[in-house]
């Protein structure tokens, strides 16, 4: 066999060394912030060798955070490092988000301005501040470093997320929704979706003062829930149903008994009476699930005055219909979907979920007889969200469910920023359903709903 041309000598290495100072070549920069980093894990290392958790398990919350800092500063002064003091102080922050709290995400956390954090990757996140996504220089040591923020999360309410799991639904302290997939289903790296809820949410005056919906229907909502309509909230992802459902949940009398349900439970209810439910996955053998459905039917006795579902996705519907046909009425909950119209026809597909093959007819007589009201929630171009229909469910005409629109927003046209505008209009349509509210004691003025432009954004 005859011997390669290169036997016996050196294996050609020029292409690997000619690309070796390029690869290796970083800028004071990158040197620099690589040596901060390993300053901070040289420091979290230390500290949790440090640690006495036998004390740590005596002390509060703020008492606790107080006497690590006092180590942590200690640890800082034992390390040969220049730091001035503006560095000192972020790198002893930075130690102890890592220590009691959820690393990098803390700095975004802090922000009230920020609605919604999404990490594509350990290197890549984003943010959403009024409407408009913007990158940020946040950023994980590393995809580990990711996933143990990410374990630390959902450990706190029970879940878990591993290669049998790598999807799971979790929440903050504040209420804020979180989801996280992991590969080997996200191929990049984690990827985590936060939706904000912050410690003070939105209340009425500012969703009026954000021109969401107009004062006159504010008082048919209000005048709606006083009389315990069902109403349904329909809109896309990030139109803002959960903050609606919310405000609209403030209108609800402090003697009600409430039952929520929820995936993850982000409703913040103001009322003293409120039973809060929560669905479970299944556990590593693939038992022990609770459903949705499970806990509407549980709910069922439990004497509700009324029941909110945070939201409807699957075979509950069918069951949240026959219980506000059956006497509990005033429920709410919310789905998705992008007009009032859709949202009826995505109700029927999830009856259907549900197993049983009921005729068309019957099965739209018993959402007719159900729902009195359509909320849609919208999110517009630039970021603006909107109530764009409030509509009555008023009956059945042959096989079709018949509706009307009693407030609508009309979208008009894009400002120079870039974000949607338009008007709110009142229809005319006097509901049917007035006598309920004034059987509640709840008086409307009729000229809430004379035909007429009611507002211009």
């Amino acid at each position: 066999m005859m011997a390669p041309a290169n036997a016996g000598q050196k294996p050609n290495t020029a292409g690997y060394q000619a690309q070796t100072p390029m690869a290796t070549t970083r800028t004071p920069e990158a040197t620099k912030e690589q040596d901060y980093e390993q300053l901070k894990r040289r420091i979290h290392g230390k500290l949790v060798d440090k640690l006495d958790l036998s004390r740590v398990g005596e002390l509060e919350g703020d008492t606790l955070r107080r006497e690590i800092r006092l180590v942590v500063e200690h640890l800082c002064d034992t390390e040969d490092t220049l730091l001035n003091r503006a560095e000192r102080d972020k790198l002893v922050e930075e130690v102890l988000d890592e220590t009691f709290g959820l690393g990098p995400l803390e700095l975004l956390l802090k922000d009230a301005s920020i609605s919604d954090i999404l990490i594509n990757g350990p290197k890549s996140i984003y943010v959403e501040r009024k409407g408009v996504m913007e990158k940020t220089n946040v950023t994980f040591r590393d995809n580990d470093h990711l996933l143990q923020i990410i374990d630390r999360i959902v450990s706190k309410v029970g879940r878990r997320v591993d290669e049998v799991s790598p999807m799971v639904d979790a929440r903050l302290p504040d209420g804020s929704r979180v989801n996280a997939i992991i590969p080997p289903l996200a191929l990049d790296g984690a990827s985590v979706s936060i939706r904000r809820f912050g410690a003070n949410p939105l209340k009425l005056e500012d969703l009026l003062n954000y021109k969401a919906f107009t004062p006159e229907m504010v008082m048919l909502l209000e005048g709606a829930i006083k009389a315990k309509l069902n109403i349904i909230i329909s809109g896309g992802t990030g139109s803002g149903k959960t903050t609606l459902l919310n405000t609209l949940s403030s209108f609800i009398s402090n003697k009600d008994r409430i039952v929520t349900i929820e995936d993850a439970a982000e409703l913040q209810l103001q009322q003293d009476h409120v039973v809060r439910l929560e669905t479970r996955p299944p556990n590593i053998e693939g038992k022990g699930a609770v459903t949705a459905t499970d806990l509407v039917r549980n709910a069922l006795r439990m004497r509700p005055e009324r029941i909110i579902i945070g939201e409807c996705r699957g075979p509950e519907t069918l069951d949240m219909l026959q219980a506000m046909n059956t006497g509990h009425e005033g429920s709410l909950t919310t789905i998705h979907a992008n007009t009032p119209r859709d949202g009826l026809a995505r109700i029927e597909t999830m009856i259907t979920m549900a197993g049983f093959e009921l005729p068309l007819k019957a099965m739209r007589s018993q959402v007719a007889s159900a729902v009195d009201l359509i909320i849609q929630a919208n999110r517009l171009q630039g970021g603006p969200r909107k109530i764009t229909h409030i509509s009555e469910v008023v009956g059945m005409e042959q096989d079709t469910i018949v509706m009307q629109d009693i407030f609508r927003f009309e979208k008009m046209g894009i400002d120079e920023s870039g974000r949607a505008y338009g008007r709110f209009h009142a229809t005319g349509i006097r509901p049917t359903f007035m006598d309920r509210l004034e059987a509640a004691g709840v008086r409307l003025p009729a000229s809430i709903f004379r035909q007429r432009t009611l507002m211009e954004d």
